[in-house]
């Protein structure tokens, strides 16, 4: 079935630019759009947040923020500085002065966060107040998906939600198919998304190869290269870790985002530019190959959700194995026995928020996708049975998903107790 034109839609929705982590992003978008509309800087500030949300920015590097962490940091640099319009990449015009007055703004104590008791994994509430006015501005779902702005009790903007996962405002996943994915990215027309694809290499490479010439982090990239030697299985693990190095520690360059995640865009990304250049295959096999990658990174996030207990460079790093095997002249079997070798894996990693150690465990996803190819071109296949392998890859896929949504649940409250204890 050909379902080209629902894929193109589905990638250019999923690959966008983001500066910095995408949750700390989209409180600094909800605090630059209620700022704006409040119309004065405020004196006092509500950041309300589910527990994913929480747990996401609690460690990571706000861009352009003068190396603070955090919620409130990031609520502040959106009041000060921020460009609504820009969206993801609302922090991009920041200036050292904006960056003095988020300081202030935090040390004053007129930022409070407050934990959002939501269904949804992805909820935003910010209330900015100066005097008697006030503005309010609801995300939920999807980092830039406003649903609500408020002023002074009067509607600007509202649109009907509800706090379960619903994305009928993006194009319908429920074609994606791991048998589709690889019959489009063979032979499907990708004209219409060969500028987004560009565009991932272009920005994702260029974060890479910063994260590797430089200290970010842990230096996990660098690491790799320095302990590991410089093949091709190095190369690709450090490419991804080093993108991520970068990101999760305040570097100011763009990434371009898969399903919601920085991180996730870098590791369906990088590992396949990495083999695609070793392989040495024309420059459309590479953007066909990213075209699998990412969908079947997108295919499997469907089914988790965009915040889980679940480690989303998993997904990602699946799709960057799958491609690789493509690369090398996989078909769809051979494919598939690299999908379930992925998945038999490492699908116990947890998420435990955005921060530095997220190279780390990139680069574990990334080894056993690399693992995964190996196997199959060795003619091995983990057996149906095996934990939780089914019989093919869109049944493991489906298992993962039911795991890492329905599952996971209780871990993941457990894990934003732990996270943020005493």
């Amino acid at each position: 079935m050909d379902h080209g034109l629902s894929y193109c839609a589905i990638l250019k929705e999923e690959l966008i630019p983001a500066l910095g982590c995408t949750e700390p992003i989209a409180i600094a978008y909800a605090a630059a759009v209620g700022r704006k509309e409040l119309g004065v800087m405020p004196d006092k500030v509500i950041v309300e947040a589910s527990g994913n949300i929480i747990k996401n920015v609690k460690g990571v590097v706000v861009p352009n923020c003068g190396g603070l962490k955090g919620i409130g940091a990031a609520a502040a640099i959106g009041i000060t500085g921020g460009n609504p319009d820009k969206e993801l990449e609302v922090l991009a015009g920041v200036t050292p002065e904006n960056i003095e007055e988020a300081k202030a703004l935090v040390s004053s104590k007129a930022v409070t966060v407050r934990h959002l008791k939501s269904k949804a994994k992805l909820h935003i509430i910010i209330t900015e107040k100066h005097g008697s006015d006030y503005s309010t501005v609801e995300i939920i779902h999807q980092h830039t998906n406003i649903v609500r702005i408020e002023k002074n009790g009067e509607m600007v903007l509202s649109k009907p939600f509800a706090e379960e996962e619903m994305n009928t405002s993006l194009t319908d996943r429920s074609c994606l198919s791991v048998r589709d994915i690889v019959d489009f990215a063979e032979h499907g027309d990708i004209t219409p998304v060969i500028p987004v694809l560009e565009k991932q290499i272009e920005c994702n490479e260029t974060i890479s190869d910063e994260g590797l010439k430089h200290h970010w982090g842990v230096g996990v990239g660098r690491m790799i290269l320095s302990h590991y030697g410089d093949g091709v299985e190095s190369e690709a693990k450090a490419a991804a870790a080093a993108g991520s190095d970068a990101r999760m520690s305040g570097c100011l360059l763009p990434v371009v985002i898969n399903s919601g995640s920085g991180n996730q865009g870098i590791t369906a990304s990088m590992p396949v530019i990495v083999y695609a250049k070793h392989l040495g295959v024309s420059h459309e096999k590479l953007l066909r190959a990213l075209v699998l990658s990412n969908l079947m990174a997108i295919h499997q996030k469907t089914r988790i959700g965009r915040l889980s207990a679940y480690c989303g460079a998993v997904s990602a790093a699946c799709g960057s194995g799958a491609a690789i095997t493509w690369l090398k002249g996989g078909d769809e079997k051979q494919i598939e026995s690299t999908i379930i070798n992925t998945l038999a894996n490492v699908s116990g990693i947890i998420c435990d928020g955005a921060k530095p150690s997220c190279a780390a465990k990139i680069a574990s996803a990334v080894d056993a996708a690399i693992i995964a190819d190996n196997l199959t071109w060795e003619n091995e296949r983990f057996s149906d049975g095996d934990g939780i392998v089914k019989g093919d890859a869109e049944k493991t896929i489906e298992g993962v998903g039911v795991i890492a949504s329905q599952g996971m649940q209780d871990t993941d409250d457990e894990i934003l107790s732990v996270m943020i204890e005493d």
